[in-house]
Parts: C-alpha cells; sequence; structure tokens
C-alpha cells in the first residue's frame, strides 16, 4: 500500500514544549473523563495541543451544537483554551464527521493524517493510527466507506436524532464486540515504516489501538509512541499525555 503524502505543520520556534493525547472518547455518560480533560487542558503549560483522534465518542454532525448540550460544553472549553494557546485536532474512527462548523465553534485547527509535525530539529509524525491497522479489513473497508464526501453528504442530510440513534447503535455494537473478547488488529510494522520513510520522520505518534507504549520499529532506530486511552473512573485508572519538547524529548505524563 503506498504511503500517503503527509501535511506539515512547523512549529514556532518561541515553542518549548507540546501535549498530545487522543482516545479520550468524551460522552456525557462519563463525566470523569471530561474534569480530567478540562483540568489538563487549563493547568498545562504546553504552547500548544494536538488531539489525535477518537476525542468524541461519537459524532453526528456539527448541527449537533446549535442546541445547548453535552458537545457545545465541550466546544466551549475548547474555545476557551485556544484562545490562549493553539489546539489541533485530527480525526478519529469515532469522531471522523468533525468539520468546518465544529472547528470554527471550537477555535481548533484540523489537522490531515497524518501530519509531520517539525519542532526543533526533529520531525514527528501524527495519526490517529486506524489507517495502519492493516489486518482489521472490515473496518478499512468501512472506513473507505465513510470517508467520502458523498457517503458523508447523504448521512448529514438525515434528521439529527436519526444520526444521534445510529451512533448509539454503533456504540452498542462495540461495547459488545469488547465484551466478547475479541482481538484487534494492531499497527502494521512495515506500513508505519514506509508512512515514517515518506514523511521523512524518525517517530511515528498515535493512538486507536488503546495499547500505550514505545516501540522501537528497526535498527536504525525508527520508533513508534502509542497514546492511551482515557477513563479515570476505571481500576486502575487509564489516560496519559505525551509531552514533546524542543530538544526531542518525549516524556509520558498520567493524567491527573
Amino acid at each position: 500500500m503506498q504511503p500517503p503524502r503527509p501535511a506539515e505543520l512547523a512549529a514556532p520556534p518561541q515553542w518549548r514544549a507540546v501535549e498530545l493525547l487522543s482516545d479520550l472518547h468524551l460522552q456525557p455518560a462519563e463525566p470523569a473523563t471530561f474534569d480530567a480533560f478540562a483540568r489538563r487542558l487549563r493547568t498545562s503549560d504546553a504552547d500548544a495541543f494536538f488531539l489525535l483522534g477518537d476525542i468524541f465518542e461519537a459524532w453526528p454532525g456539527d448541527d449537533v451544537l446549535a442546541e445547548p448540550g453535552f458537545e457545545a460544553d465541550c466546544a466551549a472549553l475548547l474555545r476557551e483554551v485556544a484562545r490562549r494557546v493553539p489546539v489541533h485536532l485530527l480525526h478519529g474512527n469515532r469522531d471522523f464527521l468533525l468539520g468546518a462548523a465544529f472547528a470554527r465553534a471550537a477555535g481548533v485547527r484540523l489537522l490531515d493524517d497524518p501530519t509531520v509535525l517539525a519542532f526543533g530539529a526533529h520531525r514527528w509524525l501524527l495519526s490517529h493510527g486506524d489507517a495502519l491497522c492493516l489486518g482489521d479489513t472490515d473496518y478499512l473497508a468501512f472506513r473507505a466507506q465513510v470517508r467520502q464526501p458523498g457517503w458523508q453528504a447523504a448521512f448529514l442530510a438525515r434528521p439529527l436524532a436519526e444520526r444521534q440513534a445510529i451512533a448509539r447503535a454503533l456504540r452498542s455494537e462495540s461495547e459488545a464486540r469488547k465484551r466478547s473478547g475479541a482481538t484487534y488488529a494492531d499497527v502494521d510494522t512495515a506500513q508505519a515504516l514506509a508512512w515514517l520513510a515518506a514523511a521523512g520522520a524518525g517517530t511515528l505518534v498515535h493512538g486507536h489501538t488503546h495499547r500505550p507504549g514505545d516501540h522501537v520499529l528497526d535498527a536504525a532506530g525508527h520508533r513508534r509512541l502509542v497514546l492511551s486511552d482515557w477513563d479515570p473512573a476505571a481500576q486502575p485508572p487509564r489516560g496519559d499525555v505525551l509531552r514533546l519538547d524542543a530538544a526531542g524529548h518525549a516524556t509520558r505524563l498520567p493524567v491527573a
């Protein structure tokens, strides 16, 4: 499979550190996750935030922001933080319908997947990670379908209540699969290395798999840093933030 040509984002020279997180799966039924997210965004001294997909458990369309509710509260939080520092976001497999209206309301910049962050002398390849799970062929077929503009236009033309019902059904199906003990495909190493070569980057940072870790991919030292999903109410609590600095250090911080 031909690796995609990544977008490029050059960090301003005054940036000292940035923070990356993913897979919060924000939803009204889990207020502890929203509270932890809000606390991190408001108290961190990072110069920018990068949200690498699945920030929301589901996103039925930007018109959900037209009325007060959980989604509008999330947009308001992001808008508050974006007045202070840049907030960047790329799509996940749960919130791929986040669009321009959401970006305007939340004050965030939507990124292509993948995007290279050129920060200091280092190049970090940022992705949600789902497109690299080549073994999950059923999902990749679904992904190819729902990322088509025509499919999205037809889906968004349905009434909001219908779209929300579909999202709830998909969530229930996903939870049932997890409870069944089904295994999920991991990122394909050869494809990850191909993406890194195309990007001229040394490290891939992604989420999606819910398997946090630091993997050395080859003898040349190419790495894959995997972010955790978030659930501060779980036992033990889950969630982390990856902090990158201009010197090229990557530090994993637990969610407080």
